[in-house]
């Protein structure tokens, strides 16, 4: 099991006797905004996306979350007790491990392994919304719609992704109208071949 690679026997045993390990398909919302943080996921297999909604309404992708993998978000929220400042979704049918959150605070002062664990994942988290601040501000829309469909096919490791335009223009949190534009000038310049519902990555 994919824990057994992160952490050292004694804390496995831990998350294994407190944890609960639950199958989640693709769609389903594990964290919501502003709601209380009781379990931190910590992804097993499969891959979940997390979101920020604006106040607007829109939402745009700050990351994804892989196996061996947790949201530092939802450590943070839930060993503070505070409200989800994000939402996580099931990008693919996943098994996740969820660990109570006042478990994984006493963690922090017992377990060497789930302190680097945190901090690594801060680290991270940290770098990948700095990227996210600098693709919203400075890239135009067509590098940030590029970038992502690069990290889907890095995601789903093949170059023929499903996925809609809506679903594109929800994550980049700009109109579908303008994302199916892009597309058709990236098909253009050779950089992907659009089909229904799919795009596959030259």
């Amino acid at each position: 099991m994919i824990l057994k690679d992160l952490f050292q026997s004694d804390l496995v045993k831990e998350i294994e006797d407190s944890g609960n390990l639950k199958h989640f398909a693709a769609g389903e919302v594990i964290v919501n905004m502003d709601a209380y943080i009781k379990n931190i996921p910590v992804v097993i297999s499969g891959s979940i996306k997390v979101i920020r909604t604006e106040e607007d309404g829109r939402e745009i992708l700050l990351y994804y979350i892989t196996p061996g993998e947790s949201c530092i978000v939802s450590i943070l929220s839930g060993m503070k007790n505070e409200t989800s400042k994000i939402k996580a979704i099931v990008e693919e049918d996943a098994e996740i491990m969820l660990i109570p959150a006042e478990k994984a605070k006493v963690w922090v002062k017992n377990y060497p392994d789930w302190t680097d664990f945190i901090f690594n994942l801060y680290q991270k988290r940290f770098e990948e919304l700095l990227d996210v601040v600098n693709s919203v501000a400075f890239q135009k829309i067509d590098m940030r719609l590029l970038h992502l469909i690069k990290q889907k096919a890095q995601l789903y490791q093949t170059k023929e992704i499903s996925v809609t335009h809506q679903q594109l223009a929800d994550e980049l949190g700009i109109t579908r109208e303008a994302t199916s534009r892009v597309l058709k000038n990236m098909e253009k310049e050779n950089l992907i071949i659009l089909y229904r519902n799919k795009i596959e990555l030259l």
